[in-house]
C-alpha cells in the first residue's frame, strides 16, 4: 500500500496536484466554518446531481467509456462549490479566501503539508533503487 502512494505521487501530474489543493482548501474552509444546515446539505446535493449529470452528457462522447473517478468529479464539483460559496456567504472573505489570518494560514499550511512531502517523493524517491 505505501509503495502504491508513493508510485502514485511520484508520477503524479501538475494538474492532479492542482486538483488535490482544492480538495484540501475545501475541507479546511469547511471544517473551519462549517454549517450543519440540513437545507445548504440537501440543495448542495441537489446542484450536484443537476450540474453533474449535464456535465457528463456535455463531456460524454457516443460510444467511449469515461473513467469513473472523472464522472466522480463531476458530480462533487458542483457539490463543493455550492456548499463552499453557500458557507462562507455571511462570513467576510475576498473572493474565496478568509480576511481571517489564522484561517488563511491554516489553509496555506495545509496545502504545504500536501506540497512538501510531494516535492520530497519527487524528488527523492528512487523506486528501482528501493525495490532493486
Amino acid at each position: 500500500m505505501t509503495t502504491m502512494l508513493l508510485y502514485y505521487f511520484k508520477n503524479i501530474g501538475s494538474q492532479k496536484i492542482i486538483l488535490w489543493c482544492y480538495l484540501i482548501w475545501y475541507f479546511t474552509i469547511m471544517s473551519i466554518y462549517f454549517e450543519p444546515s440540513l437545507k445548504l446539505w440537501a440543495s448542495s446535493i441537489g446542484i450536484s446531481f443537476i450540474i453533474g449529470f449535464a456535465l457528463i452528457l456535455s463531456t460524454s462522447q457516443q460510444g467511449s467509456q469515461q473513467d469513473i473517478w472523472i464522472k466522480i468529479r463531476l458530480f462533487l464539483f458542483p457539490f463543493c462549490v455550492s456548499s463552499y460559496s453557500a458557507t462562507i456567504k455571511d462570513y467576510n472573505f475576498i473572493l474565496l479566501f478568509p480576511t481571517n489570518l489564522l484561517h488563511l494560514s491554516i489553509s496555506i499550511a495545509n496545502i504545504l503539508l500536501f506540497l512538501i512531502p510531494i516535492w520530497c517523493i519527487k524528488r527523492f524517491y528512487n523506486p528501482t533503487y528501493i525495490n532493486g
